[in-house]
This record gives structure tokens, sequence and C-alpha cells, in this order.
């Protein structure tokens, strides 16, 4: 696989290839054809090359594992069109990212592979790639990023009573399943014949696993419709609650390294493989040092610069040090509108609980001392600590942990349909591959490709 630039965030956009090329030759400005049209955009034929690429790079000595060209092509494509799709939908609903903070996203993955923003310009040359389209690829990740963030505040809800009767459940068990997974997908009212097809498909890609003729990751590769399929299928770690009632009382039974016979479910046919199991539960208290502060928020936006919100802070640091009252300043001053009513208090919370940044900085702190301005994703704070406490909290804990796993569950299973969804009512014109043999036989179309740039 491609590390040369391991960050959480860019690893999203490089697993899908998402990085665009261009080329030259000499004098002459290239020919790039479209590979597909999708609504009122289009994907390049260089865009589906590079994403192509970058997958036979990840699979380097492993080719083997890989679906046929065209097989492979198609999967990749499909992940484009959704990328399209998704950064369109958080378009057209009012999501934005400002300058400010795609140079805050290049800057930290520059940061986290050692590089200036110079240096990872020259790289990205020297692998062929524009600096343009790398922050395009930014931007469009941190829209995506931002149109789930809203769908799950929109559309997922947990209740007490659901957190409850997980908590029940898990009161005798701490067991966790590292599971993975192949979809053979149907689409919205499939017809007999289209679900006897995919039953006679899943039943053929359970025979060679079981025959030993194919390991799990490799099939799921090879045959798997589901967005994962190029990462093996792999689910990762789940809880009881993370997982379907049905499924969960198959896992009880199953040990590690056996698939499930074919289940139909709403996407299709699936194969459920357990590949580990671990016992995660906590027993005893859960001490944390938690810390009391307040602050004044001066954020970074469209109409502060970096530098503007920093020179703010300070002068606000200033007055607060000259004996302004600090509930005064964040009254006239703070831009935490959650926290300006109640005079900046942010209450006990644990060091890592609104990041690295703010957390390591309260902690240097003694009790009623004000800080210098402290950066962070949000803008610049000036923080005054309250107190600290050691507390107890197991229970706590282990309630915000289901909350959170019943909460992911529901954004998947929501999302992944949302997507169907979308991708169901998009317009998509296949221009390369068997999809466009079949609509558009002896067909081509072609752009004038990109220049370089950046």
């Amino acid at each position: 696989m491609n590390k040369r630039f391991a960050s959480p965030l860019f690893a999203g956009f490089l697993a899908a290839g998402l990085l665009l090329s261009s080329v030259h030759a000499q004098d002459k400005q290239p020919i790039d054809r479209i590979a597909a049209v999708v609504d009122e955009d289009v994907i390049l034929k260089t865009e589906l090359d590079r994403a192509v690429a970058n997958i036979l790079s990840q699979y380097a000595g492993r080719s083997e594992q890989l679906p046929p060209r065209d097989v492979l092509e198609r999967q990749v494509l499909e992940r484009l069109i959704l990328l399209k799709i998704q950064v369109a939908q958080a378009q057209g609903t009012g999501v934005r990212v400002t300058d400010q903070e795609v140079d805050q996203a290049i800057g930290s993955i520059a940061q986290s592979n050692k590089l200036s923003i110079d240096q990872l310009r020259q790289q990205l040359a020297r692998d062929g790639s524009s600096y343009t389209d790398f922050r395009t690829s930014i931007r469009d990740e941190l829209l995506v990023q931002r149109l789930r963030q809203r769908f799950a505040q929109t559309r997922v809800s947990v209740s007490d009573a659901e957190i409850d009767a997980a908590l029940k459940a898990q009161a005798n068990t701490g067991t966790q399943y590292h599971l993975a997974h192949i979809l053979i997908a149907l689409p919205e009212g499939a017809t007999p014949e289209q679900i006897a097809t995919a039953q006679k498909k899943v039943d053929g890609v359970k025979t060679l696993i079981a025959k030993g003729e194919m390991d799990f990751n490799a099939a799921a590769v090879r045959y798997s419709d589901s967005p994962n399929a190029l990462e093996g299928g792999d689910l990762g770690w789940r809880s009881l609650d993370e997982i379907p009632a049905a499924f969960g009382e198959m896992m009880k039974s199953m040990k590690a390294g056996e698939v499930t016979d074919p289940i139909r479910g709403p996407s299709g046919f699936q194969l459920l493989k357990l590949v580990e199991v671990r016992d995660a539960s906590q027993s005893g208290p859960q001490m944390v040092t938690q810390y009391h502060a307040r602050h004044v928020l001066v954020r970074i936006n469209d109409t502060t610069t970096e530098a503007q919100a920093k020179a703010k802070a300070e002068t606000l640091r200033a007055r607060i040090a000259g004996g302004a009252k600090f509930e005064d300043v964040v009254k006239e001053s703070s831009e935490d509108l959650g926290t300006q009513g109640k005079g900046g208090d942010l209450g006990w919370f644990t060091q890592d609980e609104f990041g690295p940044e703010f957390g390591g900085a309260v902690a240097a702190l003694a009790d009623n001392e004000v800080s210098q301005p402290i950066h962070t994703t949000a803008g610049y704070h000036i923080v005054q600590r309250l107190g600290t406490r050691q507390s107890d909290v197991a229970d706590q804990s282990k309630r915000a942990q289901v909350q959170e796993t019943i909460g992911r569950r529901k954004l998947e299973e929501e999302w992944n349909r949302f997507l169907r969804e979308k991708r169901g009512e998009a317009y998509v014109d296949f221009r390369v591959g068997k999809a466009a043999d079949a609509s558009q036989p002896g067909t081509e179309t072609t752009v004038p490709a990109k220049p370089a740039g950046g």
C-alpha cells in the first residue's frame, strides 16, 4: 500500500484513488476521454486510471487477489461516481468548506508526514499530480465528512431506552467480534430472475471459500459489491449492540475463522466471516482526571484570518491580565454561542475531550491561571482553569460508549440506504467499460485534459 501520505483524512481518498493526474506531450495539449457523466459533472479517464493505479500499487505482490481489470475499473468507477454524488449533495444543501479549513487539513497531512507545504507540493509534482487537484480532493473529502455529520444529526437519534436495553444485554458479556463480509447486491424491486442469479453467485462464492480455492479477503475483493470490497470486506470490531440481532445470535455460536451460509438482507445476499473474538469487558472503577475551565473563543472563518484571530485573542488576554472580568470578556467577545451565556463555562471534562491541543494546554495550567491563546481547529481560545478532580467515570463512559456504538450502527444503515437512493436517482452515463459498450457501441467522447498546475 502506498503510505507516502499517512493520515486518516488522506487515507480515505487515497484508498479510493482520488488523486488526479495530468499528462504532457511536448507542445501538444493531450486529449482526455470522459469515463462517465454524473448528473452535471464528469469523471475523466485520467481520474479513473490514476485511481486504478493506486489500487494496483496497494496490492503490489498480491495482484492475484484482485478481480480482472474490467471488474476492478467498474468497482473504482462506482466509488468515484458515489463521491461525485455526495459532493453535489453537500453543495446543494448548503454545506461549505472554507479555504482556511482546506489549508489546515493540508497542513495536518504535511505535518503528519514530516513535510513542509513546499515539500508536499514537490512530492506531488514528482508523483505526477497537481497541487490544485490535490486541494480539490481534500475539499471534497471535507464536504462529504460534513454532509455525513449533518445527516447523522438530522436522521439518527438514540433514546435512553435503547441505551438501557443495550446495557442490560451487555451485563454478562463484554465480547466483541471482528467481522468481514461479502455482499452480492440486489436492486430495489429485484425480479425473481435477478434474485436467482444473485443466489447462484453467492452460493458459488461460498463454495470457493469452503473448498479452500480462495480465501475470504480475496473473494471479497473479487466478488463483493460492498463499498469496502477492496479492503477485503473488513467491518472491524463490533459489540453485539452494533450487530443486527439476527446476525448477533449467529456470532455467539460461531468460532473464529468460520463463514456463515448466505444471508438475505435488505441490500442483497451476504456472507459474514467471524475473524476474531475478544473480551472487552471492564471491571472496577475507572478513575480519570477531570478539569473545570471556562474560555473565550475567537473563530477563524471567511472574514477573519488566522493572524487576525490570533491578534484579537492576544488583545482579549491582555484585557483579562489587566483586570477585566473573564465573564465580561466572554459576554462581549466570545464566539462560542453555546457557552457565552454561561460566562464561557465548559463544565467538567477530560483532557482528550476537546482535542489534544486544547486538553494539553489546560492540563499544563495551574488552577485559576489564564492561558495564552490556544490554537485549535475551532480558532483561538483564552482559557482559565478553575479546578481539577479525580472522578470515576466507568458508568458514564460505558453509557456514552453504548450510545456511540448504537448511533454508529444506525448511521451506517441509514447512510448506506441514503447513498443507494441517491445513486438510483442520479443520471449516470458510462463512457468506458462494458456498460458503455452495451449502451453506446463504438462511441468515444474526448475532452481536453486539464493542465497540471497549482
